[in-house]
């Protein structure tokens, strides 16, 4: 049998792996929801982890997304001492990001599992370099589920060039947003979400629409690409936030893709060779290089790229990638073939 704990989180990424996990079989050890409370929440995993002890046999598979706080190595230990095989996917590396953790005591953490689904091959190396030994998958982007249809079908190459930017944008993550008065003279910029302050910033080419749920972005926003960039400057992504763009997948990413919409991105990010190697986007190095990419960019070669980015938007909305990543689990660990 294969397991797994609801975490029992707003966080879209995690719970589409919830949902994805469930409709592929695997049985949620989380019965009792004590409620969204601190401790409520805590009672909710130990009673969720305690049940490992009484559910899980020799042979069996446990599916948990990292990180999950104090509970994750005595979810693991119990396990194991079960017999059964621990599959983990990472979100969030704590010695990376939040600096709570050594990388040498995050990855005897982690060596409790038996395989690890990472983000992409610079965290794969990444953790290789700080002495993790077991066995690493890339997912390469994470899922992301809807039920909508894009808007994006219909829209063509067009100048100026329609440029989108969603999500938290407040001036401590996106202070760049208001230093584009010369980079934007040659496209245009929507802004979709809370914390920006249209009075403070004069540039023409610049709209701010406010907070859109995702599911009207996806069927509603038209743009020719959506930009992932972070920091508070327009020549590279900077600050703590740049240097984690270097290791992982913004699940941004997968918003702008599953909307149909083919991305920019950092050239330096983790995600640019996957971005370009799928032809779903663009990578520059500078804000400032966006102008002569979209000049020399041929209505022929954005179509192709639309097209990829369409249907990578459909893969995205079946989950395709974590459970490419599932089935390789089961394989290597030869689960595939029981039930």
């Amino acid at each position: 049998m294969k397991y797994f704990i609801e975490i029992g989180t707003i966080n879209k990424a995690k719970r589409d792996i919830e949902i994805i996990a469930g409709s592929l079989g695997y049985k949620n050890l989380t019965r009792i929801n004590f409620g969204n409370g601190g401790v409520a929440r805590f009672l909710t995993k130990l009673v969720s982890v305690s049940s490992i002890f009484f559910r899980l046999h020799r042979g069996d598979m446990l599916f948990l997304q990292y990180p999950m706080k104090k509970f994750f190595r005595i979810a693991s230990l119990l396990a194991h001492l079960k017999g059964a095989a621990v599959v983990t996917v990472i979100h969030d590396l704590g010695a990376f990001r939040r600096h709570k953790l050594t990388p040498e005591k995050e990855n005897r953490r982690l060596s409790a599992v038996d395989v690890l689904i990472v983000h992409n091959p610079t965290m794969k190396q990444y953790l290789i370099e700080n002495g993790f030994k077991g066995r690493i998958q890339c997912l390469e982007i994470f899922d992301f589920l809807s039920d909508n249809t894009p808007a994006q079908a219909t829209l063509p190459a067009a100048h100026p060039w329609r440029i989108a930017y969603a999500g938290n944008l407040g001036r401590r993550r996106n202070d760049f947003l208001y230093k584009l008065d010369d980079v934007t003279r040659e496209w245009t910029l929507d802004l979709y979400g809370k914390g920006f302050a249209p009075e403070e910033c004069s540039n023409p080419n610049l709209h701010y629409h406010g907070f859109m749920p995702s599911e009207d972005f996806i069927t509603k926003v038209q743009a020719h690409f959506g930009i992932v960039w972070d920091g508070d400057s327009t020549d590279e992504c900077t600050g703590a936030w740049g240097e984690y763009l270097k290791i992982n997948d913004p699940h941004k990413t997968s918003f702008y893709l599953r909307a149909g919409i083919p991305v920019i991105v950092w050239s330096k990010a983790a995600m640019a060779p996957f971005i370009t190697k799928e032809n779903v986007g663009i990578a520059v190095n500078s804000l400032k290089d966006i102008a002569g990419m979209l000049a020399s960019l041929t209505g022929e070669r954005y179509d192709a790229m639309r097209r990829a980015a369409a249907e990578m938007s459909v893969r995205l909305g079946n989950g395709h990638y974590i459970t490419s990543m599932l089935s390789e689990a089961e394989e290597y660990l030869g689960l595939s073939d029981k039930h």
